[in-house]
């Protein structure tokens, strides 16, 4: 019999998240009392990502179906007992290709199915699920009961939980567009884009949001066909003859495409666990060296998968391993490499062979989520400087159908790539769209009017002032996120160079470095200002934890830290209950 633990749990969003979250409470046996569910569509489990607010039928996913989160009925059984006819290209006789990316609406409805299963699993058990669509949730204010919260619905209702959970996802703030005639702080959802199109449209952006915008727009001025087996052609339509597109890009890459991967790209024994990063800061100034992070999540791992290629980078700084990896891009024409990537991409997935260093340093980026709170500012920073420019081109997983459809857009001459520095920047035209402001390659100013500009260069993380809870605020239960310096010499130096770097002294001549999102610690709980655990608060909305977490995003993130919460609420219930004894 479940024992009463006198525990309401409030999840605010009920996308993918509160999906993982309700997965891993299953699976761990944690049963409270009663869960809440605020979701403020009209659907559970598919968020933004996988619903009409951020896609299309022209939308897939970046994973496939063996590189989903281990749910009790698997991807393969949900499409034979539910058949569809809408993915022709996907579903084929009742069963699908697990290694074919998942087209992003049929995943939704997946998802979607999954969070009524798990809902009706805890209800079997004795949980008491109070789920409610349309249903924004206004404000959260901690109640005069201690360790009680009020939920305040949009609608003024009030409810009663001892936890909340923040797992609101996705947000695009809007800064020009509904003001601005065609300017687009987003390219969700796809369904605001009107054709035709007739005239040159800016994109900020090549990363796989720039992708989803491209895709879009590229069917409402035209259509894809193909000659041959392997051969797709883009063709305008008539009334859209002036339909250009121009992606702008500051590192002037187009993002990685998918290969072949052997499931588990790492092993926990190369993850630092939380005693051992524990036992490393108490041994080394109380920080986890970036460079020992590098070392054993991705160069030991890489030395035991392609012996080869670790001895070319063993011995190479992280700067050094950068800066070789992208001088070999640098040599070639953006959609010269993108095609040559796209044929190192398929021998990979022929035969059946991974590409190591690229897989390894995927793994890399995920494991390193772990430490990454506990890295220094210096260390931080030169993250930000170096890997994750790089990472962010690799982890992209672009699938083999977007790189055909942007190659039929290249040779159509539809398509074009423009890199620009870090201090190009777009302004409204009088008109609408938007006008770019940038240099040429002798550094000449250009100055190029677009009757359309969209913004896509993905989910920005957001900060203290962002959140929409003032409750939380007031009572000071949240806070801005602050990795410390370990030399404070090296902040000084780097505030007389005039950083935009926000750097802090504090009154124990403590310099600290302002990251983005709010403060939290290794399960996800908020932290005060004066460091304090709100351990009945937990933070998993992805934009307010990306200045912790580098690589927060996608299912996979999702479920290790709704594992990690779950087991920390598992601990506070085993305290109060020995307590209670």
């Amino acid at each position: 019999m479940r024992e009463n633990n006198n525990c309401s749990i409030a999840m605010i969003g009920g996308g993918p998240a509160a999906l993982l979250l309700l997965k891993n409470m299953l699976d761990h046996a944690f049963l409270p009392d009663k869960i809440y569910v605020f979701e403020k569509s009209n659907r559970f489990g598919t968020g933004m990502p996988y619903s009409k607010y951020g896609s299309g039928k022209e939308h897939v996913a970046n994973v496939s179906a063996n590189e989903l989160p281990n749910f009790t009925i698997d991807f393969e059984t949900y499409i034979r007992d539910h058949p569809t006819s809408d993915y022709p290209d996907f579903v084929s006789d009742g069963s699908v290709n697990p290694y074919q990316v998942i087209p992003r609406l049929l995943l939704g409805d997946y998802l979607e199915f999954q969070f009524d299963w798990y809902i009706h699993q805890l209800r079997e058990k004795g949980v008491e699920m109070i789920c409610k669509k349309n249903c924004p949730v206004k404000d959260i204010v901690r109640a005069k009961e201690p360790m009680l919260y009020h939920i305040i619905s949009e609608n003024d209702n009030v409810f009663l939980a001892s936890t909340i959970i923040l797992c609101t996802g996705h947000t695009w703030p809007k800064k020009n567009e509904g003001t601005v005639k065609n300017w687009y702080d987003s390219p969700y959802p796809p369904s605001k884009f009107v054709g035709p199109n007739n005239f040159s449209v800016a994109i900020r952006g090549t990363s796989l949001t720039a992708i989803d915008a491209v895709k879009t727009l590229a069917r409402l001025n035209g259509h894809f066909e193909y000659v041959d087996k392997d051969h797709l052609k883009y063709q305008l339509n008539p009334e859209s003859e002036k339909f250009r597109i121009d992606l702008f890009s500051t590192g002037g890459f187009l993002p990685a495409l998918r290969f072949h991967s052997e499931g588990e790209a790492y092993s926990n024994d190369w993850i630092m666990s939380l005693p051992e990063i524990y036992e490393y800061k108490r041994q080394h100034g109380g920080f986890v060296d970036l460079d020992y992070v590098f070392e054993i999540n991705f160069k030991k791992p890489l030395k035991k998968k392609d012996p080869a290629f670790y001895n070319q980078i063993k011995d190479l700084s992280i700067e050094a391993f950068v800066e070789k990896m992208l001088s070999i891009r640098k040599e070639l024409d953006s959609f010269d490499l993108f095609e040559a990537e796209y044929k190192e991409a398929e021998k990979s997935i022929d035969r059946h062979k991974p590409i190591s260093w690229k897989e390894a340093l995927a793994a890399f980026s995920y494991a390193m989520n772990y430490p990454a709170k506990h890295f220094s500012a210096e260390d931080m920073l030169r993250l930000r400087k170096t890997l994750l420019p790089l990472i962010s081109i690799i982890i992209a997983s672009l699938p083999q159908g977007s790189y055909k459809e942007l190659m039929a857009l290249y040779d159509a001459g539809i398509i074009d790539l423009i890199q620009v520095d870090k201090e190009s920047h777009v302004e409204p035209g009088t008109d609408g769209g938007g006008i770019y402001h940038y240099q040429s390659p002798d550094k000449k100013p250009i100055e190029k009017y677009y009757p359309m500009f969209v913004d896509a260069i993905g989910q920005q993380p957001m900060d203290l002032a962002d959140l929409n809870f003032d409750g939380l605020k007031e009572d000071q239960l949240v806070s801005t996120a602050y990795l410390n310096f370990k030399d404070n010499q090296n902040a000084e130096e780097l505030l007389k160079e005039d950083t935009d770097d926000p750097i802090f002294r504090s009154f124990q001549d403590q310099y600290s470095l302002r990251v983005h999102g709010l403060e939290i610690n290794d399960y996800f709980q908020s932290l005060n200002n004066y460091g304090a655990i709100i351990d009945s608060l937990y933070i998993m909305a992805v934009p307010f934890i990306g200045g912790l977490n580098p690589d927060y995003s996608g299912l996979d993130f999702c479920d290790t830290a709704a594992e990690r919460i779950v087991n920390s609420l598992l601990s506070k219930k085993s305290r109060i209950m020995n307590f209670t004894d």
